[in-house]
């Protein structure tokens, strides 16, 4: 028994919906897929996705205003009706035409949360979203057996399989539209000890943000780590950045590293939005960046 979860802002889910809905059919499991539009603005998509209405067991919501992925998560894991929660990402596609089937194969009580993994096609050409597609082939695609040695420096909502009590009770509780969560998320269920299993079974990521939305993005991430996250005990396990910002801290080197990325930042911030981005100075940026925030 599972719940098929989709958050989507002005994204086609047909395809992605329709497939999952043939998958479930096939393997006879019981199981629902909920869509929830986080106030869409687009009328051509938000028509298109009406028709998913037309599969059995598949239901569509709408917010009224936009809250945010984390909490269109939330509304979607509440309105579930059962013990398993499966998340997408509205711009994903599944590799396997046994997605569902693989991680049914491995439910059962020893482990809370099941990681499928990320998957990126070859480069397609288009240097305007090569930033998001470099990050992702470097630092998300990876074999599970190299995710379970690091379990949660690799929890990605948009691909995950969880206990739905384990998702409630290890989520962002407040009502705030906040970018950049699933590190507070999977910090969360690293402290409550929340086991964690990683397997083969990908999604194709395909809706990439182009450079300067995603660089965008990444820094709002930032600002979201330093203000949850900065201070917490072993977060060094969690994430790379914050290891060495705390660093940075306890060797009350941050002032100078601010003064030297302010002096850089120009420099930097070109490369990064090359069309050849260097993701070793978009660390720099970023560790830079946050040294910077007050």
């Amino acid at each position: 028994m599972i719940s098929i979860l989709i958050p989507t802002y002005n994204y086609d889910v047909f395809t992605l919906v329709e497939s999952l809905f043939n998958q479930c059919e096939k393997e006879g499991i019981e199981y629902e897929i909920l869509v929830l539009d986080d106030c869409s603005n687009n009328l051509t998509i938000i028509t298109k996705n009406t028709e998913i209405r037309k599969f059995r067991n598949v239901v569509l919501f709408r917010n009224q205003t936009n809250l945010g992925r984390t909490q269109t998560r939330k509304l979607l894991a509440k309105k579930a009706k059962y013990n398993w929660l499966l998340f997408l990402d509205a711009d994903v596609m599944p590799v396997a035409t046994n997605f569902i089937l693989q991680y049914t194969k491995v439910l059962n009580d020893k482990y809370k949360v099941i990681l499928g993994g990320y998957s990126y096609t070859e480069f397609n050409g288009d240097f305007s979203t090569v930033l998001r597609w470099k990050y992702g082939t470097e630092r998300e695609q990876a074999l599970a057996s190299e995710r379970n040695k690091k379990p949660f420096a690799y929890v990605f909502s948009g691909n995950i399989l969880i206990n739905k009590t384990a998702f409630l009770e290890n989520n962002y509780s407040e009502n705030e539209n906040i970018y950049g969560m699933d590190i507070y998320f999977s910090y969360n269920l690293f402290q409550n000890n929340i086991s964690v299993l990683h397997i083969d079974n990908p999604i194709i990521h395909l809706g990439l943000e182009e450079n300067e939305i995603f660089f965008d993005k990444a820094l709002e991430s930032v600002k979201s780590r330093k203000a949850f996250l900065a201070g917490k005990s072993d977060i060094k396990n969690i994430n790379p950045l914050l290891k060495h910002y705390n660093r940075l801290k306890k060797l009350r080197l941050t002032k100078v590293v601010a003064v030297l990325f302010r002096i850089s930042e120009p420099y930097l911030k070109k490369r990064i939005l090359s069309k050849n981005p260097n993701l070793f100075l978009f660390d720099l940026f970023r560790l830079g960046y946050i040294c910077t925030i007050k």
